[in-house]
């Protein structure tokens, strides 16, 4: 009798350790891998955005988009009136591409799509670096205004400081 109390109390134990084992967080390449096979087991829009570029081809894919894909139809945004049309005219070959891939689409949606362009970092170390308050780059001057030291950019652009144009916009 002893040793069936013995042997449940190990059976439990051993069942807590393993429960325990199982609540250890994974790491994250486990949890990214977890998430592609999901996408692809899925073939939302989100496997087709990994798979475009080499069923489009690389013209194609880079002025079209995948936009939605509901209920089989998959929704393609056109970023130019010509692109809308080689769609059109390729749809077929497109579609088929679609499928051997394995992505179950039924029919093709196109739109004409105006993606965002996103302003690179580029750009605004470019726009700050010709800034006209930048003392560092232009120097500074002596405002005929107020008779402060101010940027010489301000200065030469607006023949005053910043802070005395302030004041005459707001009057």
């Amino acid at each position: 009798m002893n040793s069936d109390i013995f042997k449940n109390k190990y059976k439990n134990l051993s069942n807590l350790q393993n429960e325990e084992a199982s609540k250890k967080p994974s790491p994250i390449s486990k949890c990214l891998n977890h998430i592609k096979v999901d996408w692809q087991k899925n073939k939302n829009v989100a496997s087709l955005w990994q798979d475009w570029p080499k069923v489009a081809g690389e013209k194609l894919a880079s002025n079209c988009t995948p936009l939605t894909f509901q209920a089989g139809v998959l929704t393609i945004g056109a970023s130019h009136p010509q692109w809308l049309q080689a769609i059109m005219f390729n749809r077929n070959q497109l579609l088929a591409a679609l499928r051997a891939e394995g992505h179950d689409i039924k029919d093709l949606r196109i739109k004409q799509y105006y993606p965002q362009k996103k302003q690179s970092k580029e750009g605004e170390k470019k726009i700050w670096s010709l800034h006209p308050s930048r003392c560092d780059v232009h120097g500074k001057k002596i405002c005929p205004i107020c008779k402060i030291s101010s940027p010489a950019g301000e200065i030469s652009l607006w023949k005053k400081c910043g802070l005395c144009r302030r004041k005459d916009l707001s009057i």
